[in-house]
């Protein structure tokens, strides 16, 4: 696996590139993908990076994994390439922005457009095997992805972090909640949302509020 991430972050992570654990992980996923479909494309595992450079982050979206269908998946949390079907949870968070801040429902599912503006759409685990959801946990890929979280608490101010569900809602351990904003609701999948847990949470309305507050620019949710 080539790190092939965005200059702005090396800075921050050039210790966990040469941990041995790092070294592990990357092994584990030149192997994946020489023998197996994965996803998302090579070039595009740390697409979240390389779409939202380190000074510009003031919003982070923490996912789990990446979708595992063909052609979904794009480096970026709950985004699909254009073209591709909304899976649900998209189509949920959607849903909550038209009666939020009443845009309308939009054609892409791409979220590109979120990430120049300053949000980190991050997956726990940046791949996974075709069809096999939870393929590439517990290889090195969560390790990663926490010590991005705490680089951003640590060296970051303000920023508005979004955990959806249970699992997301784990990484509040990581922030610093004195130097940063976090807001929490149930996940977007339709288990969570259709039993009350997502729609109603105003998240987007509410981080541009935050963000207004302190002086930022609020994000156009609008794709």
């Amino acid at each position: 696996m080539n790190v092939n991430i965005d200059s702005s972050w090396k800075p921050y992570l050039e210790d966990e590139f040469s941990a041995p654990y790092f070294q592990s992980l990357a092994s584990f996923v030149k192997v994946e993908y020489s023998n197996y479909k994965c996803f998302p494309p090579g070039k595009q595992i740390f697409s979240a990076f390389d779409n939202c450079k380190f000074d510009n982050v003031k919003v982070v979206i923490i996912g789990q994994d990446p979708y595992h269908g063909v052609g979904q998946a794009n480096g970026l949390c709950f985004s699909v390439s254009d073209g591709i079907e909304h899976p649900p949870s998209l189509k949920n968070i959607f849903k909550e922005i038209e009666t939020d801040i009443g845009h309308a429902y939009p054609v892409s599912g791409n979220l590109e457009k979120w990430a120049s503006q300053g949000v980190l759409l991050l997956n726990a685990t940046l791949t996974v095997r075709a069809h096999q959801a939870g393929s590439h946990q517990n290889k090195g890929w969560e390790q990663f992805t926490d010590a991005v979280i705490q680089s951003v608490s640590k060296h970051k101010k303000g920023i508005v972090f979004l955990l959806w569900g249970g699992f997301a809602k784990k990484k509040a351990k990581l922030i610093d909640n004195d130097r940063h904003h976090i807001l929490t609701c149930g996940h977007p999948s339709p288990l969570s949302a259709n039993r009350g847990f997502w729609f109603g949470n105003k998240h987007f309305s509410k981080t541009n509020f935050l963000l207004e507050k302190d002086g930022l620019a609020p994000v156009d949710w609008k794709i």
